[in-house]
């Protein structure tokens, strides 16, 4: 089967995670796959196998422009016509929406990445998404919670979940804290510096328990402002995953998510989790078992951050169900048979 994978930016954040393990899982069971992408700094293309044919779409941008959407449009058709893939796999509204203008009906399947983002910030865009739904074959949430509220907004054409999946990351030779000593433990956050992220919180956080070290991987410039001496923000860094070898307790707090890829990458490592209660990541961090999802306050944060971390035997079930969860549920393995399955279908 020869499989078209397009996403809008080609930048290596949660969504570009998935369609690149996805790409490499295909590819390794005899299916073709061409990744085609817009703007971005390109980081995703990095992570793909060599056999991959690769794309760039140079007028596929996220923000809404008529010259450059009109364009991409004629690009889509170009791509279409000189690959004429038998499956065409849209990632992200803006390539959603365009893709499903372009592309044949019933060869496309559209992932949305996180719905909250459209349903709560942009819910302009809902009128487009409602009127466009049947021009795709499946319309697909990351998690349940996604899949509810698309058939709440009258999305009801062919939808169904499938949760996200990664490949085992390679561990790291050395450790990357090894220069942060002194603390009880370390306590990791991969995220880009963007509003949904509370990069706030988690300094207010980390006021709040100077016994330990607060570490954040992905932003993408110097952080400024009062920030407490327990707090490294280390920058934007490859296989950033990879981290979660060396910390004791992962954190996300954030406004919205679909289904975030950190956090299982988080799991396969074993690493407890501590989660804002958004999007769909109750459904795969479960209280008490594997970690603990709380209200966006300072409070909740540091309660449940100082149960797991001052008990032992706490920590060490949690850890273990962690890896439990990540191995039974979020293997890129079980991603890429269940969007086989719709493809066939």
């Amino acid at each position: 089967m020869k499989i078209l994978q397009l996403i809008t930016l080609s930048d290596l954040g949660g969504a570009q995670s998935v369609v690149a393990n996805l790409a490499n899982s295909l590819i390794e069971i005899s299916h073709e796959v061409i990744v085609a992408a817009g703007e971005g700094d390109g980081q995703m293309w990095s992570i793909l196998r060599p056999e991959i044919k690769q794309i760039q779409c140079k007028h596929l941008k996220r923000a809404l422009s008529p010259l450059n959407d009109f364009l991409t449009v004629i690009d889509f058709l170009k791509i279409y016509w000189k690959y004429n893939p038998d499956i065409i796999h849209l990632h992200s509204s803006k390539a959603g929406m365009l893709g499903r203008v372009a592309f044949p009906s019933g060869k496309v399947i559209y992932t949305v990445h996180g719905f909250d983002s459209i349903r709560l910030a942009y819910r302009k865009f809902l009128p487009i998404e409602r009127f466009m739904q049947r021009a795709c074959k499946a319309i697909v949430g990351v998690s349940r919670y996604d899949e509810r509220h698309l058939r709440e907004e009258g999305i009801t054409h062919h939808v169904s979940t499938v949760y996200n999946g990664i490949k085992k990351l390679q561990p790291l030779r050395e450790d990357p804290f090894a220069h942060i000593e002194g603390y009880k433990a370390k306590v990791l956050c991969i995220a880009r510096l963007s509003p949904p992220k509370k990069s706030d919180l988690f300094v207010e956080v980390a006021w709040s328990l100077p016994e330990y070290a607060f570490i954040w991987i992905g932003n993408q410039h110097e952080v400024e402002g009062d920030l407490p001496g327990n707090v490294f923000f280390m920058g934007n860094l490859p296989n950033a995953g990879a981290y979660n070898q060396f910390a004791d307790l992962f954190i996300l707090p954030s406004n919205y998510e679909g289904l975030p890829m950190v956090i299982i990458e988080a799991m396969s490592f074993g690493c407890p989790v501590v989660a804002s209660d958004v999007g769909g990541i109750n459904e795969i961090v479960v209280n008490d078992w594997n970690g603990y999802t709380v209200e966006n306050d300072v409070r909740s944060f540091t309660d449940k951050i100082k149960y797991i971390l001052e008990n032992r035997d706490v920590y060490e079930q949690l850890s273990m169900n962690a890896k439990e969860q990540f191995e039974k549920k979020l293997t890129v393995e079980e991603m890429a048979s269940a969007y086989l399955s719709i493809y066939h279908s």
